[in-house]
Order: C-alpha cells, then structure tokens, then sequence
C-alpha cells in the first residue's frame, strides 16, 4: 500500500510530442509539464510502450491522448492504485472522415485507379490514349443506395452512421452496450440489428469500431464469412487483431470477401489479394492530436486537483463538487464496511464529514470524502497513514 499527500506543485511527464495545446493545459496554475522527473505525479502518453516502463511511487495517474489503452499495463496501475485516462471521441471527426473517405474509394476502385496511372510516367504523347483504354478496369460501383453495416457504436461508429445516411446509404448497426448519451446522438433513421449475425448477413459494406477484448478478437473469421453476402467489403479502423489474417486471405482468394481495407498492415496482411493498407492513419490530423491532448491533459489535471475522475479505463468515473474543501481520496477493496472504517478514521481526529461519495468498479472502489474543518497540516500524514493501514486500502490521499 502507497500512501500519497499532495505537493504544492504536481508534475506531469510527457513521454511523446504532445500537441503544445495539451501542454499549456498542463503548464498552468500548481501544474508543471516536467520530462525530467524520474518520479511524477502523473504522465500523459501517446504510443510510448509502458509495460516495461519503472512506475515511481509518487504516480498518481496516466493518461493516454487517444482511445487505445494496448500500450500502457492497466491490470498493473489498478493494482498499485494508478488511474489510467483515456479519450474516447476526441478523435472520433478525424476517424469517421478517414471511413467514409475509404468508404467511397474503394467502391471507385480509385487506389487501384491511382496506382496504375501513376505507371504511365514516361509515356509521353500516348498517356492520354491509354488512360481513355485502361480506365474501364477500373469501373466502381456507388455507394447510393447500399447497405452500410456499423459494428460498434459509441463516439466513432455513431458518427459513420448518421454520415452514411446522408450520404444516401442504408444503415444497419449493432451494438449491445450503446450508452443513453450516444443513443440519443444516433439518428432514429439506423436500423438496429438483433445480432451480428443479421448485420452480416444484411451488409454491403461493414465497418467496424469496438474495442479489442477476449470476446471481440478474430470476430472476423471463416464463421462469420460465411454469413456475409459475397463480395462484402470490410473496413477496419479499429484494431488489426479484430481479424483473423489466416481467414481472411482465404475469403478474398475466394471472393467471400471483395475488398479488406486496414489502418494496421503487416508482413502477412500487405501480401493478401485485394487488401487496401494504411499506415495507422485513422486519427492522425491536426485536430485530432489537440483535441486528444487537451482532454488528456483536462483529466489529469481534474484528478491531482480535485480526485475527481471521468474516462478512466480501470477506475470508476466519480465527481464531487469541489467546493475548496480539503478532501480524501482513497482507493481501495470493493469490499464490506469499507467506506464506514474510512469514515470511522477521519471521524477519530474530531474531523466533521461535509460531504462523501464512493462508486465501485468490479473489485475496487474509490471514496471521496470532503472536510469541513480546516485540516492542521500536522495531523495529514499521521490521517493518511491510518487511513493507509485499513485492510484493503490501495492508496489514500488528502487534497
């Protein structure tokens, strides 16, 4: 168990380029962007690979600017009492533009278009001639009036569809966990699917955005081809691993599946027939990346400042007005009489409980309670101490 009290200046690392509106977020008030601490408060993150990275004792928190949490170990932060933020929707615009983009180039086949024409250099006078020869190898189809499949319909999906149907597509989605929020930005025109096995079966196109999970990875496979109408093209903007690479080469061999088109390659993916790679490019723009490290830097700020937290990926979302008061936060067991020992402790130092809240997620829960008495400060490390020594406690802090 680490107990942990609050310095006059937190200092957050960055271990990528993190967009300089991020950073100005972050260089304000009693925060400081410090890469040289060897033990910081918190650090912000993009791709950097974290699961041999030395966690200091003093890390509260790490937030990743973008929605993928592959990178960083989350069952280890949980366990040393570590918030891992991320961004969901941050970078949703930038995706959904990238999926339709796609969306509409492969059905014009304009890659294959693009490529071959780019050949002719040299040809002189006659370019003009065997562009006007060659261009019916490159006939599409248009996306009018076809049926556009969305897997996945938080912050991303929802955006391709309602797109989609402006776009004049027929939209089918599914998504058994949609939140009350994305419901109500999703237009009443989407047609729900019962299953995925129905939006197999029903779609033209199918793009997906769901997180890689031990029930989502290979969902793309030799069963699932099976369902779909022939020639189906996939769009995965998401994760590679959503895809069983050994089934779809078959599929596309065999024209099960027309087109495969991907934002992660790799040796066995760029040698499939009729595959479209490119090179993780779904939320690199401009936008994308100040968005993604605005509300990164937002959240951590939030949390050292207040112990308030939202978007967290291993700890629940928990707000409580900060009203200046000093407050304990303590992160511990999802276990009985928890919150009472906590309270029972603050109450042993005369200490009148303004207000409290806890939430839980699965085995962990997290309490915040605030103070109406002005804390002596020489009683805050001997409160944190015993607060830190009740059975189950992961960490505790005064704020």
């Amino acid at each position: 168990m680490s107990t942990l009290v609050s310095e006059k200046v937190k200092t957050i690392k960055t271990l990528n380029n993190i967009a300089e509106s991020g950073l100005k977020v972050l260089n304000q008030d009693q925060f400081s962007v410090d890469n040289n601490s060897e033990n910081p408060d918190a650090i912000v993150v993009r791709s950097f690979n974290m699961h041999t990275f030395e966690f200091g004792n003093n890390l509260k928190a790490i937030a990743r600017a973008g929605a993928g949490v592959n990178n960083i170990p989350v069952d280890q932060c949980t366990e040393q009492g570590i918030v891992v933020f991320n961004t969901p929707g941050a970078n949703a615009n930038a995706v959904k533009e990238m999926v339709l983009t796609s969306l509409m180039a492969l059905s014009r086949n304009l890659f294959a278009g693009v490529a071959w024409t780019k050949t002719l250099d040299g040809e002189g006078e006659q370019v003009s001639k065997l562009v006007e020869a060659g261009k019916k190898k490159f006939v599409g189809k248009e996306i009018k009036g076809k049926t556009l499949g969305v897997i996945g319909l938080g912050a991303i999906g929802a955006l391709v569809a309602n797109d989609a149907l402006d776009l004049d597509m027929d939209v089918i989605g599914f998504d058994p966990f949609i939140s009350v929020d994305t419901a109500w930005n999703l237009s009443r025109n989407v047609q729900r699917a019962m299953s995925l096995e129905q939006l197999f079966a029903e779609s033209d196109y199918i793009t997906v955005h769901v997180p890689l999970t031990n029930d989502t990875k290979g969902m793309f496979n030799k069963n699932t081809f099976s369902i779909m109408k022939p020639g189906v093209y996939i769009l995965n903007f998401s994760r590679g691993e959503l895809v069983n690479e050994i089934d779809m080469a078959v599929a596309l061999e065999d024209g099960i599946v027309g087109k495969y088109m991907t934002d992660f390659p790799n040796e066995n993916v760029l040698k499939m027939k009729n595959t479209i790679c490119t090179p993780h490019l779904g939320a690199s723009t401009t936008e994308s990346e100040e968005n993604c490290a605005i509300m990164a830097a937002r959240q951590v700020k939030e949390f050292l400042g207040t112990g308030n937290i939202k978007n967290s990926v291993n700890f629940p979302n928990v707000s409580l007005p900060y009203t200046g008061k000093q407050r304990v936060a303590a992160f511990h067991q999802n276990v009985p009489n928890m919150v009472g020992q906590i309270t029972s402790t603050v109450s042993s130092y005369h200490l009148n409980i303004a207000d409290m809240v806890n939430r839980s997620r699965g085995e962990y829960a997290y309490t915040m309670i605030d103070i109406d008495d002005k804390i002596n400060g020489d009683i805050i490390p001997g409160l944190v101490e015993k607060i830190g020594q009740i059975d189950g406690i992961v960490t505790a802090r005064i704020i």
